[in-house]
C-alpha cells in the first residue's frame, strides 16, 4: 500500500513537472515567436522608406521607438503571464500533494480504526465465553471482567473522539462555556487512570481550585486524550508527571512521558487530523484523532497546546489557557 502511494505521488509529481516546463517552453517561444514577427515588420516598414526622403532618420527613428515599446510590451506580458502561471503552480503543487498525504492519511485512519474496532470486541466476546463455559476462580474472573471493561472503554473513546472530530471540524458542535474546577476534573481522571493503569507511576502536582471558563465535555475529552496518549505510548512501569498551575492569568496542564519521544520535524504535525507518527506506526495502534481534538478544543478556548523534549527521554504536553 505505501509503495503503490510513492508510485502515485511520483507519477503525479513527474506528470506535473513535465506540463509546467512543456508551458514555460510555450512561453518562450510565444515571446521569441512575437518578438521575432516585430523585429521582421520594423525591417519591412524601414525598407519601404526612400533613402532620399527628407525624414528619412525620423521614421526610422519612430520605426525603432516603435519596435522597442512592442519588445517592452511582450516582455512585460510575458513575465506577467510567467509570475501567474508560477503562483499557480506552486499553489496546485502544494494542493495536490497535501490532498495525497490527506488520502493516505485517511487510509492509515481506516486501517487504524478498523483494528482498533475490532481488537476490543475480539477481546471482549473471548473474556465473556471464557467466564460463560468455564469454572473460573474469583480472581481471574475479576481480571478478566476488568480486561473487557477496560476494552470496552478504549472502544467507547475511540467513537467519542471520532464523533467529536466530525463535529469540530464542521464546527456543528456550539460550546457550552461555564465557570468550572478543572482541579477537580483533572484529579477525577487521574484517579481512573491510576485504578485502572496500576503499571504507571503517577506523579501528580494539581493546584487547588483553578477555574477556567470552559465547556466541561471539552475538557474532560482533553483530559482524557492526554492521559490515553500516555498509556499507549510510553512504557509501563515509567513515570508520569502531571501537573496543573495557574500563574498570574494563565493556567498551564502538563502532561510528560518517559516514552520514545517525537522527533522535532513532527512535533507539530502529531496535532494534524489522522496523522501519526513514524516511531507510534511501528510499535502502537491508534486512529491519529487524540490529539487533533487536543488542538482543537484548545483553540476553542483561544488557548495552545505544544509538545516538547522530556530529558532523557519521552515528551511533554502544555496545554495553555490565555486570559483566564
Amino acid at each position: 500500500m505505501k509503495a503503490l502511494q510513492k508510485h502515485k505521488l511520483a507519477f503525479v509529481s513527474i506528470t506535473y513537472w513535465f506540463l509546467l516546463l512543456y508551458i514555460i517552453a510555450a512561453l518562450l517561444w510565444w515571446f521569441i515567436a512575437l518578438n521575432n514577427q516585430n523585429i521582421t515588420m520594423a525591417k519591412m516598414s524601414i525598407a519601404e522608406i526612400s533613402t532620399t526622403d527628407p525624414e528619412f532618420d525620423s521614421k526610422i527613428n519612430n520605426i525603432e521607438d516603435y519596435r522597442k515599446r512592442k519588445t517592452t510590451q511582450y516582455l512585460g506580458e510575458g513575465i506577467t503571464f510567467f509570475i501567474v502561471i508560477m503562483v499557480g503552480a506552486v499553489f496546485i503543487f502544494r494542493a495536490t500533494r497535501r490532498q495525497i498525504k490527506f488520502s493516505e492519511s485517511q487510509q492509515n485512519f481506516m486501517m487504524a480504526v478498523t483494528h482498533e474496532l475490532k481488537t476490543p470486541i475480539a477481546i471482549t466476546q473471548l473474556n465473556l465465553e471464557t467466564i460463560q463455559k468455564r469454572s473460573l476462580s474469583e480472581e481471574l474472573r475479576e481480571k478478566m471482567i476488568n480486561d473487557s471493561l477496560k476494552e470496552v472503554a478504549r472502544l467507547n473513546n475511540l467513537c467519542n473522539n471520532s464523533l467529536w472530530a466530525a463535529q469540530l471540524d464542521a464546527g456543528a458542535y456550539v460550546a457550552r462555556k461555564e465557570k468550572i474546577c478543572l482541579s477537580e476534573i483533572v484529579n477525577n481522571y487521574i484517579s481512573k487512570y491510576q485504578k485502572s493503569f496500576t503499571s504507571f507511576q503517577f506523579q501528580v502536582q494539581i493546584q487547588h481550585e483553578v477555574y477556567v471558563e470552559s465547556d466541561i465535555l471539552m475538557m474532560e475529552i482533553l483530559i482524557n486524550n492526554l492521559l490515553e496518549n500516555v498509556t499507549k505510548y510510553a512504557p509501563k512501569n515509567s513515570v508520569v508527571n502531571i501537573s496543573l498551575i495557574r500563574e498570574n492569568s494563565k493556567v498551564m496542564l502538563t502532561v510528560a512521558d518517559q516514552g520514545m519521544g517525537i522527533p522535532d520535524d513532527e512535533k507539530q504535525a502529531v496535532f494534524e487530523k489522522f496523522y501519526r507518527s513514524k516511531k507510534a506506526l511501528k510499535s502502537t495502534t491508534g486512529s491519529g484523532l487524540g490529539l487533533f481534538l487536543c488542538k482543537k478544543i484548545m483553540q476553542k478556548h483561544q488557548g495552545d497546546i505544544f509538545v516538547t523534549d522530556n530529558n532523557p527521554t519521552g515528551s511533554i504536553f502544555k496545554a495553555i489557557f490565555n486570559h483566564v
